[in-house]
């Protein structure tokens, strides 16, 4: 039987059901240099073509992000993390009707893809990182997504520390929600993320997996490991295209215990995983 809560995300003008069935957000990284496939897509018209692909595999939402946020990155420009997100979600917008998110920490960069025809704003760093990013979603009245990471890309896993990382995160996303609400964000167009692998050991990851229920009660919570180091080191998997198995096993605990949003690398077998697994837990 399903532990999860139901909720309606709103998104600009649309509106997701959430807790129904487990929704796919299909990854689509426009970068050089991300974790898993950085520089495949890079080129404009095989980026659209990934994203309509993924959309025939069965995902709802195409999360699309220009700036690498992998352990030891360094940030990107405005300029260029806009250069390599927005015509891309122009040219898919005139396409699909499929929810779109850019996944970025920049208010500007937010801004020009929500004017593109993006739908929600994905930021991990929970609108800490730019100022101006809430004013942005509270006038465009996007879907948020709000991340917990520890300190930046580039230093959170330096040793990262919690007394309790389910309870400590917990509360800061809670905090993060009601800053969001605070400044003219509706609470039904917020989602949050515990933010697996983003400045947490392995062991920090499996408890905040086990502890999805806790943050499902407060509001929709979206999961982001697929092919994430934690999946490669219990698997002895270098290569993150080995990880599917792994993925899709984190998929199915995910949905299990109340997860709704799993955004990931491969949509059409992670749409399989969700269907069963919705399938059982309809049942009494």
């Amino acid at each position: 039987m399903s532990v999860r809560r139901t909720y309606e995300w709103k998104c600009k003008d649309r509106t997701l059901m959430l807790g129904q069935r487990t929704l796919v957000m299909g990854i689509l990284n426009v970068t050089p240099d991300s974790f898993s496939d950085g520089g495949h897509f890079t080129d404009s018209s095989a980026a659209v073509d990934r994203a309509l692909q993924m959309i025939e595999e069965g995902a709802d939402i195409i999360d699309i992000g220009g700036e690498s946020t992998r352990p030891g990155s360094d940030p990107v420009t405005v300029a260029d993390e806009i250069k390599r997100t927005v015509p891309i979600i122009g040219k898919l917008r005139a396409q699909t009707d499929i929810p779109i998110s850019i996944d970025t920490m920049k208010a500007e960069t937010a801004f020009q893809a929500l004017e593109a025809g993006a739908d929600i704003i994905n930021d991990v760093s929970a609108f800490e990182a730019d100022p101006r990013m809430v004013e942005v979603a509270a006038q465009s009245k996007a879907g948020v997504v709000l991340m917990h990471m520890k300190g930046s890309p580039k230093t959170m896993q330096d040793d990262p520390r919690y007394g309790n990382a389910v309870e400590e995160i917990s509360r800061y996303l809670m905090q993060r929600l009601a800053f969001a609400i605070e400044n003219g964000v509706d609470r039904n167009r917020l989602v949050i993320d515990p933010g697996i692998g983003f400045g947490k050991s392995d062991a920090h990851n499996l408890e905040l997996l086990r502890g999805i229920p806790i943050f499902g009660n407060a509001a929709p919570v979206l999961i982001g490991a697929s092919r994430k180091s934690l999946i490669g080191r219990i698997l002895k998997r270098e290569n993150p295209a080995e990880r599917l198995a792994g993925s899709l096993a984190v998929a199915g605990w995910s949905v299990l215990h109340g997860a709704h949003i799993l955004r990931v690398h491969d949509v059409i077998d992670t749409c399989d995983v969700c269907r069963i697994m919705d399938t059982l837990s309809d049942g009494d």
